[in-house]
């Protein structure tokens, strides 16, 4: 049987309190069964940015997970965070770090919803910090339906890594987010629109596979959602 390459799944953290009386990790299980669909071998990291280098020794490809957080204005040049910006500082330090290092080292790279905006800040891109605030007639990013469900459609770049990938024109997909994508970066190419204009997706020609989308194709809510864990599976097996 051919080895399974090994896919490091970064991990959402919340204090203590609520669920637990200590500081916790977890993730929906939904990451890791796509991961296991499409080929791949999911291991989970915790948030140690000075070990990045050290988990990346033992992974084929990274895979940023989103989470209900922002990433910091400060780390992109955007002011003062907007009021409804929420930080996980941890999380994101150890993610930059990772993220950073497995482009130096041109290893295959998902970025999902918000690590979709992680990829593009590591592009040294720019985001939107509140859609609703900046974009005029902005659709609900944050649909009110369940996730399991689609929230609006996206058109997909022609001539884009995510349009070879998918093979379509126009994505149903789900949406759960407030912040997106300004710019993606010198080098770096927007490879899918919501209908208001909305940056969906980011990519960058210059590393073998460096993709981010902005919705959750975890949830496999259009049937070509499956094809991008597919395509970033076989990328980190080669």
């Amino acid at each position: 049987m051919p080895k399974r390459p090994v896919i490091g799944v970064t991990l959402d953290a919340e204090p203590a309190g609520g669920w637990s009386k200590l500081p916790w990790y977890a993730l929906r299980q939904n990451y890791f069964h796509a991961v296991i669909q499409a080929g791949g071998l999911p291991v989970a990291l915790p948030h140690h940015p000075e070990l990045a280098a050290d988990y990346l020794d033992a992974l084929d490809g990274l895979l940023v997970t989103g989470g209900a957080f922002d990433v910091d204005p400060a780390l992109w040049g955007g002011g003062p965070p907007h009021p409804k910006v929420t930080l996980k500082p941890g999380r994101t330090d150890f993610e930059l770090a990772a993220v950073r290092e497995a482009l130096r080292r041109d290893m295959p790279v998902l970025g999902i919803c918000g690590g979709q905006q992680l990829l593009a800040v590591a592009f040294g891109g720019t985001l939107i910090q509140h859609i609703p605030d900046e974009v005029e007639g902005a659709l609900p990013h944050e649909q009110p339906n369940p996730r399991t469900e689609p929230g609006h459609a996206v058109d997909v770049a022609g001539g884009t890594l995510l349009a070879a990938i998918v093979g379509a024109t126009r994505l149903a997909v789900n949406s759960a987010h407030h912040q997106a994508v300004a710019t993606p970066g010198p080098g770096a190419v927007v490879n899918a629109l919501a209908p208001d204009g909305v940056v969906e997706g980011v990519e960058h020609p210059g590393y073998r596979f460096a993709l981010g989308v902005q919705w959750h194709p975890e949830y496999a809510v259009d049937p070509r959602d499956p094809s991008i864990f597919a395509a970033f599976v076989r990328a980190a097996g080669r």
